[in-house]
């Protein structure tokens, strides 16, 4: 084998090294959730492309997606003290308080705490590192509507946040 073949080998073990290691360092350092019971209501459902508008009196919205997406349903139980872990979302998730204090740090907010209570609810935005807490002495129950593309996961877990 000729010296150019070897450090061609040498080179492209040692990329695969590397990359495999970051890969695992990152799964190793993920952060589980804890206290949280999550159950599945729907999804994936499929839904081809939207492009959706309300507009009456004030009030205007509108929700375009390009290309295919999948949703999913689940209502979570939070206990008190626990939380959903580091992740983040391929696509935005629609969170609605049902019973409880919620409070959500987010990379897209500078990590500022924004507390929900039952009754309320916000949109978690695509990519953002963020955490779920109950920082409460009762449970915080929830419903998360996911849109995320096309046989994407709905969660991704994420590192802890330096």
């Amino acid at each position: 084998m000729s010296k150019t073949k070897k450090l061609v080998l040498v080179l492209g073990g040692a990329f695969l090294a590397c990359a495999s290691g970051v890969i695992a360092s990152r799964v190793a350092r993920a952060t589980p959730p804890v206290g949280v019971t999550a159950v599945p209501i729907a999804g994936p459902v499929a839904f081809g492309e939207i492009d959706a508008v309300a507009h009456t009196g004030n009030y205007k919205t509108r929700l375009k997606t390009w290309g295919l997406s999948d949703g999913y349903v689940r209502h979570l139980t939070i206990a008190p003290g626990g939380g959903t872990g580091w992740h983040s979302h391929p696509g935005i998730v629609f969170v609605l308080i049902t019973a409880g204090t919620a409070t959500f740090y987010d990379e897209c907010d500078d990590f500022t705490p924004q507390v929900y209570p039952a009754g309320t609810g916000f949109v978690e935005d695509a990519g953002c590192v963020h955490l779920l807490a109950n920082e409460g002495n009762a449970d915080v129950e929830l419903i998360a509507f996911f849109l995320v593309p096309k046989g994407a996961p709905p969660r991704i877990d994420e590192p802890a946040p330096q």
